[in-house]
């Protein structure tokens, strides 16, 4: 039976116009779908075009060929059904931890007591209470990053996009926020397009892992993690972990 797919992209290509009159073919004959409630890994070689895509599927890049549809409509508004996290931060430093994840509320003109509650909520929600006062420089990279989740999250997109968002951080806290990740998603489940060049990550948070060849970039393979929902983080010590991680490898060695 056909699943309920939220996006689908059929043959698409990128291509960017440089100085000079070159041109640089960032994408090629890109297919996929995307579940309602999936969370999809991208992994592939530096340059493939892992953030092209993402941007795509953000509405930010316009697909020179092919098309994209969002529950079957075509070049459907991107306004608020998908949210963006980055690898930065990008937090605004004279704004507190409360400031900042009201700050696309504000945007939205939702009204101050609503507002209120809902970064309340999301605060509590990336474990940061206590924090509603404290300035981007006062944390951790890992607490930014929970801001910078908690501001996308407040918006209430249905569709979120991650760009390699623990790539600035070190291994241990790493671990720590794909562990946050996988309980916050326990809890308030959302669809996911997730860039990383970590395979072991892919495969712990993902349902489904799409392979990317080097540039010009194309969908090469992708592997179904059938480990069971929810997700802990000891999982990764587990036979049936190890057994998709090498078929993840041996898809993303072959590139």
């Amino acid at each position: 039976m056909r699943k309920d797919y939220l996006f689908e992209l059929k043959d698409v290509g990128v291509l960017f116009r440089l100085a000079g009159g070159k041109s640089v073919t960032a994408l090629s004959d890109v297919s996929l779908s995307i579940a309602e409630g999936e969370f999809v890994s991208i992994i592939g070689p530096s340059g493939c075009g892992k953030t092209t895509l993402l941007r795509c599927l953000a509405g930010f890049v316009r697909p020179t060929h092919g098309t994209i549809t969002e529950r079957g409509v075509a070049d459907a508004a991107a306004e608020r059904s998908r949210g963006v996290v980055f690898q930065q931060y990008n937090l605004f430093p004279w704004r507190t931890v409360a400031d900042n994840v009201a700050f696309g509320l504000e945007a939205l003109g939702v009204s101050p007591p609503k507002r209120d509650e809902v970064v309340t909520h999301y605060i509590d929600a990336v474990g940061l209470k206590g924090f509603e006062h404290a300035y981007p420089k006062e944390l951790s990279g890992g607490m930014q990053q929970r801001v910078a989740i908690a501001r996308t999250l407040a918006a209430s997109p249905h569709f979120l996009l991650m760009d390699e968002p623990f790539g600035a951080l070190d291994a241990h806290t790493r671990r720590l926020m794909r562990r946050f990740l996988l309980e916050l998603l326990a809890k308030e489940p959302r669809t996911v397009v997730f860039v990383t060049h970590d395979v072991d990550e892919a495969v712990l948070l993902s349902d489904t892992v799409y392979v990317m060849s080097a540039r010009p970039g194309t969908v090469r393979h992708h592997v179904s993690v059938s480990l069971p929902r929810p997700r802990a983080s000891h999982v990764e010590f587990s036979k049936e972990f190890l057994a998709v991680k090498e078929k993840v490898e041996r898809a993303f060695g072959e590139e």
